[in-house]
This record gives structure tokens, sequence and C-alpha cells, in this order.
């Protein structure tokens, strides 16, 4: 028993086959109901990577020192794709990216095995390198406040730190929780640089002493009496006061206490990074979500931490959430399921209008629940969640799962207009029809075996869609097989023969007779229309994904190198008013320099105090005028009133939006120098706009350069001078500094010269450094001090310096189009072999779709084949059945550029899928043609057979599957932009295709089954044995002459007597054949 034949059994044995549908209904149900929902597939890319501080260091020194060194470490590991390096002032950031296949959690550990290695040679002034996993779905997804009228900010800024993050680490999937806003609890002890040079004392001394007084630490164990006990040294100051006391040592057996040196306060950190909610500051935490965490689980736990976690803390702090990611991801889970519902609705409505029977329509409609619903059971298994792409293979497929229904329910309501019982003609038509519904439910299965294996990030995300539409298919040949033709055996009610469709035939068998007499004028059309398809191909606009509409703009601002904190937020606070200004924004939450993560609470790591970022959050879309790409248009002519910011908009997830260009070399002036003229030259482009490159980012600096002469003469090192400067202005690095401790936690102690001295450069020209002699001399007399320019950042990809161009894209203006104005520029024939292009960002992304798609519509084309090979046991008609997929190329593409859209990453979903649909068609009239003519008739009489028999179920699926997928095209709720572009062209492909199918394919049929009739000939010439194998039907037809075809009752101009006297049947033949 298979699912061809399966149909007679289920009729006879309804009973299992209800238990069977009653078991994968309530697995289905419990299933659904347990799904996580999310925004797109949870991917563990392999990506590690290892960042290492050290305070005050300039990005040239950190590159020689730290970043190449780890560079080349980790160079040498396995699967290692690329290797990325970002080094700013006092960090380095290093991203290894590994092949996809690679095991993520020994990457880590090999990454940090040879960054041990290679850990003695590294400065020893840096912080410990982190070695730590990315996760590709990472980043904030949601924010929230905490305010308080009664509380200072460094109060705030410790319970968020101590209370709330540490409660919130303790939830599953919470991977990380960053502050932004506030400061940290610091004593500062501020030096008098005057006071330090009359008493022979440097601010290095100062601080080393305070360290080495400033301690708790072990003292052993000991015996007294009859028991043991521990020692312990305790020389921690408990307060202030009392640290202030502390006595220093000065040279010639003196002693001064520390406040008489300057001033010690209880105080805060230097603020370097600041939140704010419509310009009023706030401290706010956002959660970084971990490796295959859900982002809607995650937040409903957290906010249920948080609700509890507010009982406990004091009544005057309040929690408030800011923004959400998930707004959105709610909203286009609801609007993907309202899509399906409508297109359930649609396609119900096509299956009543065209059988005006509701009992067979409602049967028909059946499949769509019964097909769905057992989905959900194998997306839990698979471990899948209600993303975007899942939502989209069950939006998309709504249609395709009542179409062997139609086709099972049309040809048994047709038995029964022949005088059958409904009882007989299901028994009949589902034996009838086995074949076909089989072929074309197994080709849609087939063509997303390669699209689901399909390498790089667009094939794991299509791994969801493709094994969900597989199984929504399979389940509904399942239902197609086993419960149609038992409800409809058991349901329907005799009918009688209709004739609504009579002038509908006529017309088309008109249309069909004239292609079969005029075969290559007919071929002609066919060729000429696929070659339009290639045409257009090539002429298509290419994108990434379409822009979507989230609610939510992101700017990003960036200030000149050297902006104090206070003029960034003077800018930031100006953009926002303009923003606040436009009807359609509600509010806007802006971070200054970056969040700190809980557990890493370093200045150093705060963030560029020159770079901002703007979230900002429209109206409801309903209540606005214009999308979220049109307000962006509008609003960035204002924004650009901000003098010497660099301001760019940018799109959330791993599709920035953007055009990114990589350039890299070795020399770095003449990489610089042609990266200036080709960003000079790409601001003429119309459409490329927000041009930044990091080319141009200096910074200014204080440059100190050791006279070495000097220095040895007085028995000064060059670490002696820089640790005199790094003292004096930011103090230690953060592990050597003295600690404060409290019962609770411990606070640093940072030794530095009062920063009110510190804006003269006379103050650091004079600052003391200690000779050999133990005498003290001015930091000017062994060094030169000059005002310079540096680099502000340096940037590096797979151990080269890169130089990074961004641009965003106006709306409308697809990717590829601007990537080929941007080639097209001088600039490109005039660089060296030295610099080269790197594909990077978006460009880099559609590169691999394109390529992937191309392959796997290869592979997928092959296994269509391969099965209907397989199904018609042979190798020729099933030719003809493939000629119907370029008849669907050219009706997408031409769908596409009607409404507008792009050939992007879901456009070319829906070729593929149309790949599977499209064969469909010519399934029915190829094999319907077969066993006609293996009954006897001649091929004339088959194909008028075939024609009107296949006509009405190749319109209705046709017209079901376009209604299903309706809702999708018309862009109906959030998301929907970039969904769209996949079903019009599915649509547009079904639409030209059905229409071609039906008179091209029944003229490819003849002329295939001239081929093979010439071949037989041809090998029973060669007495081969083969001939054996042959199909009698066509041995037969190879024994009549081609007719001249005239009228649709098959009678010929001097053809087959056959075609004359053998009257039109009613029925259709019964017989099963052999199929070539």
């Amino acid at each position: 028993m298979n699912l061809r034949y399966i149909s007679a059994w289920s009729i006879k044995n309804p009973v299992p086959v209800l238990v069977l549908f009653l078991v994968l209904t309530v697995a289905g149900l419990t299933c659904f109901f347990g799904l996580g929902i999310d925004e797109s597939p949870n991917i563990d890319v392999p990506i590690v990577s290892i960042t290492v501080n050290q305070v005050g260091a300039a990005p040239p020194e950190l590159e020689s020192q730290v970043t190449r060194k780890i560079e080349d470490a980790v160079a040498g590991i396995g699967n290692v794709k690329h290797i990325v390096s970002k080094v700013n002032e006092g960090v380095s950031a290093t991203t290894i990216e590994f092949e996809l296949e690679t095991n993520v959690d020994r990457a880590v550990n090999d990454v940090r095995n040879e960054v041990s290695k290679i850990r003695t040679q590294l400065p020893p002034g840096i912080d410990e390198p982190i070695v730590q996993r990315l996760d590709f779905v990472g980043g904030p997804f949601v924010t929230y406040s905490v305010s308080s009228d009664r509380r200072s900010v460094e109060e705030l800024s410790w319970i968020t730190d101590n209370e709330i993050s540490r409660a919130l680490l303790g939830i599953k999937g919470v991977g990380q929780v960053e502050r932004a806003g506030g400061v940290d609890r610091e004593i500062r002890v501020n030096l008098d640089p005057a006071r330090l040079e009359s008493l022979g004392i440097t601010a290095d001394m100062v601080s080393t002493q305070v360290r080495s007084v400033n301690t708790n630490l072990p003292g052993g164990r000991g015996e007294v009496g009859a028991q043991e006990e521990s020692v312990r040294t305790l020389g921690s100051a408990p307060s202030a006061e009392k640290l202030a006391a502390t006595r220093i040592a000065l040279p010639r057996g003196r002693w001064a206490r520390l406040d008489t040196l300057g001033t010690v306060n209880d105080s805060s950190t230097d603020q370097r990074q600041m939140a704010m909610i419509d310009n009023k500051p706030v401290i706010s935490f956002s959660i970084v979500r971990s490796s295959g965490a859900n982002m809607v689980t995650v937040e409903e736990a957290v906010d249920q931490k948080l609700e509890a976690l507010e009982k406990t803390l004091p009544p005057d702090i309040k929690i408030k959430k800011i923004r959400s990611q998930t707004i959105f991801v709610h909203m286009s889970y609801h609007a993907a399921l309202d899509s399906l519902l409508i297109g359930g609705g649609l396609a119900v409505l096509v299956v009543w209008l065209f059988l005006k029977d509701w009992r067979s329509a409602v049967i028909s409609s059946l499949a769509m629940p019964l097909s769905l619903i057992p989905t959900f059971a194998v997306m839990k298994v698979a471990g899948f969640t209600m993303n975007n792409m899942s939502l989209l293979g069950l939006a998309l497929v709504i249609g395709v799962l009542v179409d062997d229904a139609i086709v099972e329910i049309e040809n048994i309501v047709r038995h029964m207009s022949m005088g059958k019982k409904p009882f007989q003609a299901a028994f009949d038509a589902a034996d009838e029809i086995g074949l076909a519904v089989v072929a074309t439910t197994m080709t849609i299965i087939v063509v997303f075996v390669p699209v689901a294996f399909m390498g790089g990030i667009p094939g794991k995300f299509l791994w969801q869609f493709g094994l969900t539409v597989a199984a929504a298919v399979f389940f509904s040949l399942v239902v197609a097989r086993m419960l149609t033709p038992l409800m409809a055996a058991y349901l329907l009610t005799p009918v009688k023969e209709t004739h609504g469709n009579a002038a509908t035939l006529k017309a088309y068998n008109r249309i069909l007779i004239w292609s079969l007499n005029n075969r290559w004028k007919t071929v002609a059309v066919g060729v000429a229309f696929f070659a339009l398809s290639i045409v257009l191909f090539k002429m298509m606009p290419t994108s990434v994904i379409g822009n979507i509409d989230r609610g939510e703009s992101m700017l990003i601002v960036e200030m000149p190198p050297g902006t104090q904190l206070a003029d960034t937020e003077r800018a930031v606070k100006h953009l926002t008013n303009l923003c606040l200004k436009d009807e359609n924004v509600q509010s806007v939450f802006a971070q200054i320099g970056s969040g700190m993560a809980a557990n890493r609470r370093s200045a150093a790591t705060a963030g560029e105090v020159n770079k901002g970022t703007l979230y900002i959050s429209l109206k409801p879309r309903d209540k606005r005028q214009v999308s979220q790409q049109d307000f962006e248009a509008e609003i960035r002519g204002k924004l650009l009133e901000v003098p010497g910011a660099r301001l760019s908009f940018e799109a959330r997830g791993g599709i920035t939006g953007k055009l990114k260009l990589i350039l890299v070399g070795n020399d770095t002036p003449v990489l610089r120098h042609y990266t200036e003229k080709l960003t000079d030259q790409m601001r003429g482009i119309a459409g490329v706009n927000d041009i930044v490159s990091t080319a141009a980012l200096e910074r200014p600096e204080i440059q100190v350069y050791p006279n070495f002469e000097r220095a040895s003469e007085q028995g000064i090192s060059v670490e002696s001078i820089a640790r005199t400067a790094l003292i004096a202005t930011l103090g230690d690095i953060d592990r050597n500094l003295p600690k404060f401790n409290l019962p609770e936690r411990q606070i640093n102690i940072r030794v530095q010269i009062d920063p009110k001295y510190r804006e003269d450069v006379h103050t650091v020209k004079n600052l003391r450094v200690a000779a050999a002699d133990g005498s003290l001399v001015p930091l000017v007399s062994v060094a030169d001090i000059k005002f310079a320019s540096g680099e502000a950042q340096i940037d590096r990809y797979d151990r080269y310096r890169q130089v990074t161009i961004d641009a965003s894209l106006a709306n409308g203006l697809p990717l590829g189009e601007a990537l080929k104005k941007v080639q097209a520029l001088p600039a490109w024939k005039e660089m060296p072999k030295t610099v080269r292009n790197i594909p990077a960002g978006d460009v880099e992304i559609q590169k691999d779709i394109f390529g992937g798609f191309a392959w796997a519509l290869t592979v997928g084309v092959l296994l269509i084949y391969g099965v209907l090979a397989l199904l018609f046991g042979g190798f020729l008609h099933p030719l003809t059945i493939m000629m119907s997929l370029p008849l669907a190329l050219g009706g997408a593409l031409i769908a596409l550029c009607i409404t507008g859209d792009s050939l992007g990453f879901y456009a070319l979903i829906g070729i593929v899928m149309l790949m599977g649909l499209v064969t469909k068609n010519a399934i029915l009239l190829v094999e319907y043609c077969l066993m006609a003519m293996h009954a006897g008739k001649d091929r004339l009489t088959a194909i008028m057979e075939a024609g009107e028999a296949r006509m009405r179920p190749i319109l209705m699926t046709t017209v079901a599957m376009v209604a299903g997928m309706l809702p999708i095209a018309i862009r109906i709720g959030a998301g929907s932009e970039a969904r769209a572009p996949m079903a019009i062209a599915v649509i547009g492909g079904l639409i030209t295709s059905t229409l071609l199918t039906l008179v091209v394919i029944p003229v490819v049929f003849t002329l295939i089954d001239d081929a093979q009739n010439w071949l037989r000939k041809l090998f029973v010439k060669l007495n081969l044995n083969s001939a054996d194998e042959l199909d009698e039907s066509s041995m037969n037809a190879a024994q009549t002459p081609r007719p001249q075809y005239g009228d649709h009752n098959g009678t010929t101009s001097g053809g087959s007597q056959q075609g004359k006297n053998q009257p039109r049947e009613s029925s259709e033949p019964q017989t099963s054949v052999s199929r070539h």
C-alpha cells in the first residue's frame, strides 16, 4: 500500500483514518501552544571575539603591540574564515569568524589557548584579554529605565548593577545586562602638581604608596591556646577620612598626610556615557539574550522578574520599559497569522465558486487546517519557533495546501457527474488521479531540499522555511490521499453534469487546435517568452531584503574625534528636538558612548564620547501618514543643521540596508588617498547618502617624543616617561588601582593630577619624572611635547589595514543598482593593484544569496526531473513536464517589474518555489494523455480529452494558490514589505505558466512523443533489446500517421480511422499504465 493506492483502503477503513488525523490534530495543537515567538531563526554562528583594554593607549601602539600579535596567533586555527579587528583608544577588539560547520565551544577554546600562549609577549599594562563567543542574533533587544526622586546618580547606578542586573542574569536566556548612563563610585585623590614639586615627589610615587599601604592581605595561620586561628593583615582604610590621613613617605625621611598633597573625595568616575529619554537624563539597562534564547520568552521572564523585584526595592525606585523589539515581532506574528487566515478564506471561496457545492468546498477546505496543524508538531520537534521564516512558509503555502484536495474532489465530482454514486466515484477518481497528486506534491518537496541545505547564513535561514513548507505539503498529500476521498465517499450527494464552463472549454479547444496545427509557431512563442525572461533577469535591480517599517528608526551620530562628552550631548539634544518636532515621532531614546555590562564596569570600556545613537520611536502605522523610510528621507535634510556631525540611519538586524565597501592594503597613505577620491566621486551619485569613510578619522593628540640622549643621561626609561603621563592624567590601570574595601564591594582609589591643572599643557610639560639618582626632572627636559593628530580608529581585515566606506541608500534605490553605479566610477580604474576591494556587508550577503540560490535552483530542477522520471518510469515525457519551468520565470519577473520590487532574498525564494509549483499543471495534462493513449485512443483524442478534463482543476488550483498568497502580495500588516516580493513572484509566475502550459505543453508533448517514436524505430532497425521495453501505446501511435488537427472530437482530415470511428467517451479510461 502506497500513497497512490491508499485512497481505496481509506474509504474501506474509515475508523483508523479518522483516529490518525485526530491524533495528528491533538499533537499539532499541543505543540502550537508550546512554540515560541521570535523575529528570526536562532542561528549558532561561530564567531569569537577577543577584547583587550589598555587605559589611554593610542590605536597605533595597540595595533603593533597587541592586535597584530593576536591576529597572527589565531590565524593558524582551523576553519577560520575572516579575522576582523577594530582598534580604538584603549581598546583592541578582534573578531574571528569561523566556517559555519565549526563547533563554537571548541572554537572559543582554541582561540583562548592561542591567546594564552602569547600572553607573555603582550604589554604588561593591559587588562587580561577577554575571549568570548558572539551571538548572531545578539545585541540589546529591550531597554528599561531606572529612576528615583531621592537618590543620586551613583546610587541608582549601583542599584542597577548590583540589585537589578544580578537578579536578571539568573534568568535563563539572559546573556548580559548592559547599563547606559550613570557613573560608578570612586575615591578620587586629586594631587596639586605645585605641592608635589615642592615636596620632591611624583604622582606615580604617591599612587604606588597608597596601593601598598591600603590593602588587606592574608597573614597565615596560628594556634592560640587550644584552637587554630587564621591571621589577616587589614591595611585598608575604613573610610575616605581615614584614607586622607594616610602618611606618605617623602625624600630625606620626611612624611606628609595624603590630604596635604591634594584633595581626597568620595566621588565617582568620569562620565563617559549617558542616556536620555526626550532629552531627560536617565539611567537605563538593556537585555542581551544568550545564544539560542527566544526573544519574546526572555522578555516575558524579565518583565515578571522586574515586577517581583520592584516589591523588594525601595519604594522610590521606579523601573519603566523604554523600548522593545518584541513589539514589532508581535505585530509581524499577528500580521502573518492574519495573512494566513485571509488567504485560507479566499482559497475556500475560490473552491466554492468553481464547484458551486458547499459539501465539496468544505471537504476541500479541511485540507488547510488538517495540513497546517500537524506541521506545528514537526516544527516543535525540530526546535523551530514562530519566526519570520517559518511563518512565511506557512502563509505562502496556505493556497498550496488545498491544491491536492481540489484535484481529488474535482475529479470525484466529475465522475459523479457521469452518473456514478459518490462511493464508486471516490474509488474510481482517487485511483485515477493518484499518480498525478503524488507527483505534484513530491516536486514541491524536493525543490526545497537543496534550498534547505544551501550554505552560508541564507541557507541557515531557509532551513526552517524549507522544512516547514515540505512538512505542510506532505501532510496535504496525506489528507488528499486518505481523508478527502473518504469524506467525499460518505458525505457527497449525487450531482448532475454541469456545463457552466462550456464556453471556456470551447474557446480553449479552438486555441489548442490552432497550436497543435502550428506546433513550431507555438514553440517559438514559448522560446521567445523565455528569452524575454532572460533579458528581464539581467535588467532586474537586485537587493538583499526590502525596507521594513519597524516603527523605529535608528540614527547614528558621530562627532569629530576629540569631541568632549558635553559637546556630543548638545548635538544629540539638538537632534532629539528636531525629531520631536516631527508629527510622526512619539519619543526619542538617546545613548552617548556605549552601554557597560554589569560585570565589566571599567571606564576604559565605557565607549567613545564622540558617538551616539538615537532610537526614534514612531507613532503606530495607522496614526502616521508616512512610512518609516519616507520619514527618514524627509527628516534627513533637517538633521544636517548640526555642524561637523556625521549622521546615518541604520537598519536593525543582520541586514543593514546600506552600501558597504572595504578597501584593504599595506600602504596606508595610498589606501587613504584612493578612499578619499572614491568617496568624493560617490557623492555625485543620486540616492547614495550619508557617505562615511573611516579613512578621515583623526583625533587631536599631545605627542611625547622621548629624547633618548638626555633621558639616558638621567637614567630615565621610556616606560617611566609614559607612566608619568598616564598616572598624572588618568591614574593607573584599573587592575593596579588601590581598592577601598566595603562589606558589599570594592571601590577604586584613583590617584591623579587635579583635572583643573590638566587643562594647561604647561602642567603636562612640567610633570616630574624620577631620575636614577632620586632627583626629579621636568618631563619637558627629557622629551619633546608637540600638538599633533593621530588615527582615531584603525580597522583591519584578514591581517591587512582596511578602510570602510558606508553609505545609506535612498528609498527605492536597490543595492545592486547602487553598486553598479559605484563600480563605474573612474576611481576604480586608477587604483593600484596593492589596493583591493573586499565584498562586505549587504554586498557580501547579496553575493552569497545569489550564488547559493543559483546552486539550489540547479540542483532543485535536477531533483524534480529525477522524481518525475521515477514516478513516470522513463526519461522522455518528464522532459515535457520540465518545459513548464521556463514559462514561469518571465511571469515572476514581469510581476516584480509592475510592482516596482527588486530581485532579492524573498523574491528568489518565490522563484524557487515556483519551480515546484508550476510542474503541477503539466503533470496533470501529461499523465492524462499517457493514460488515454495506453487505453487505445489516438494522440489527438488523448490531448483534447486531457485539456477538457484537466482545465478546470488546473484553473481552480492556480486561482486558489493566487488567492492564498494575495494577502502577502498586497502588503497587509507589519513586516509585509519584505515578504511581498515573494508572493508577487509566485503569483506572476503561476499566471503566465498556467496560461502557457495549457497551450505549449500539449505541443511539446507531441514533439517528445514523435522523438520517442523515432527513437523506437531507430532501435528496431538496430535490433536493440531495449525496443521491447518501449511503451505499447507509443508503438501504436508510431504506426498511425500524425493527423492534421481539426475539431475537438478528434476528427482528422485524412488521419487516423481510430480517431474518426471511436466515439468520444464521457468517462476517462480506468486502466493503469506503465509510463515513460
